[in-house]
Order: C-alpha cells, then structure tokens, then sequence
C-alpha cells in the first residue's frame, strides 16, 4: 500500500490522531459496506481484527494499520498516541485467537506479543511503515507501546501464494 507524504507528514501530530480516531466508526462502515477492501480510508495498508471482549465475551472489530512480516501481520497497539492501551490490544492479551480482515480475506490468526529483540525488529518495521508512531510514543508519556504478530491459525502448504507477502504493495 501507498502512503502519501502528506499523510506520513501530518500523521504525527496530535489533531490528526483526534480526528481519526472520530473517524473510526465511518471507516469500520466502509469497511462492512467493502467487504474489508477498503479500511483506514484506503490512505494506509490496513486490516479489520476482530478479537472477543474481555469482558463481554462478544466479538470486536477494529481497523488496524499492518505491516507484513513472512505470512504473519505486525500490528501495534499505539491507540493514537493515548496513555492508555486500545481495547482490541487488551482483548488479544487475554484471548490470543481473533480473525483478520485483509482486503476481503478473512484469516484466524493467533496474537503474540513481541518482546525484546523480536519487537525491536518489528518496532524498525512499523516506524518504516507509519514514522508517526515514534511521535505517539511520545505523546503515551514514553510508555512503552505493545506489538503482536498475528499468525494465521492454519497455515498453508508451503509455497502457498495467499499470505501477506505476496501482495506487492500498490497504491
């Protein structure tokens, strides 16, 4: 996917994190009416989780920023730059198992949280993807920021074309 220098400009100002956060329930109705082809109004490589609520027990779509990483989908629980966590982050740690929603695609994945070296490596990948997200760190009082790797449940026979990598990303 393509990300527009104006959008990688602005995306790490504060204004922008509140306006779409706003926007949020507008992109999760395009996202329905699409069939998941188009979420993050299209401006960023995204996907729709759906995790079950802590407490509810019922299920909970979020659109998400992603970066691929071999067929797994690195996704990062910035929350706009808030002090606190997202709930589908929160949801993920206390029920691994969730669904993602990759242009129309559904896959069962399992959330793993990224420690140490491997959320180093991860953390290099998301900033090459979104630079805003250093400034979101900032903005969280310097907390740390959690990553998960999502792995598809089953995945396929190797060689199998279907995983994010596959896709070459295109405007």
């Amino acid at each position: 996917m393509f990300l527009t220098p104006l959008t990688r400009r602005v995306g790490r100002y504060r204004w922008f994190g509140a306006a779409m956060r706003l926007l949020v329930p507008v992109d999760r109705a395009v996202g329905r009416l699409t069939r998941g082809r188009v979420v993050a109004l299209g401006l960023v490589p995204s996907l729709v989780i759906t995790t079950t609520g802590r407490k509810s027990g019922k299920p909970r779509s979020n659109p998400l920023l992603y970066v691929p990483d071999g067929d797994a989908y690195v996704v990062i629980g910035s929350n706009w730059g808030q002090p606190h966590q997202p709930a589908w982050a929160l949801n993920l740690r206390a029920q691994p198992a969730a669904e993602v929603d990759v242009a129309g695609r559904r896959v069962p994945v399992r959330g793993e949280l990224a420690t140490g070296a491997e959320r180093d490596r991860l953390w290099r990948l998301l900033l090459d993807e979104w630079p805003a997200y250093q400034a979101y760190v900032e903005r969280a009082g310097g907390r740390e920021i959690r990553i998960f790797r999502l792995v598809p449940a089953e995945r396929g026979a190797p060689g199998d074309s279907d995983g994010p990598d596959s896709r070459a990303r295109q405007p």
